[in-house]
């Protein structure tokens, strides 16, 4: 195993790992909300079950980042591409926590504001809608980072390709020369 490929490995399990315990954290925040608030105003369930789903979002964009880069990941992948999956891992890890985490504080108080009889659900799904803006800029920086790994990925490709033609090249070559040897001692 190469630096190379830890380097994605680590990249990828910040990518997917750390977003799916934000979101997770993040609902769960959210759902507590919504039982301390269903005791005082049991009939806006709806209100309250949309809001503690809205910060499950981050993990799926950990995800999505992850099939963005999962095709540059190889055996003999450059040195760049392993950092660079390893730096989009790192900066997604980042991004999708505090979104997520703030986006809870947002929905949460929310929730509390429901609870005690405000009409605030259209105006809550605004203001947690900022913090969601910052996690698919998340996933756009990690869209533009495996398209500058790409060109990296593919001469990786296209160096064991010119090592192939270089190889059969030289068996044609040793191939012949038997062949003369062979003719020369009949």
């Amino acid at each position: 195993m190469t630096t190379a490929l830890i380097f994605a490995y680590l990249g990828v399990a910040l990518m997917v790992g750390v977003s799916g315990l934000a979101s997770a954290v993040a609902t769960a925040r959210c759902g507590m909300a919504s039982v301390g608030a269903m005791k005082k105003n049991a009939g806006a369930f709806g209100s309250y079950m949309i809001l503690s789903a809205l910060p499950g979002s981050q993990g799926l964009y950990g995800f999505v980042g992850f099939f963005m880069v999962n095709d540059f990941i190889q055996d003999d992948m450059s040195m760049m591409t392993g950092v660079g999956i390893f730096g989009a891992g790192i900066l997604m890890a980042i991004v999708t926590l505090s979104s997520a985490l703030f986006q809870a504080k947002v929905c949460a108080n929310g929730i509390v504001s429901i609870g005690n009889g405000n009409d605030v659900m259209g105006k809550t799904l605004i203001l947690a809608a900022f913090p969601e803006l910052y996690a698919i800029l998340g996933v756009a920086a990690t869209f533009l980072i495996s398209g500058a790994i790409a060109p990296a990925a593919e001469e990786v490709v296209a160096e064991e390709a010119a090592v192939v033609v270089v190889e059969n090249v030289e068996a044609s070559a040793a191939e012949e020369t038997v062949e003369v040897v062979d003719i020369v001692t009949e």
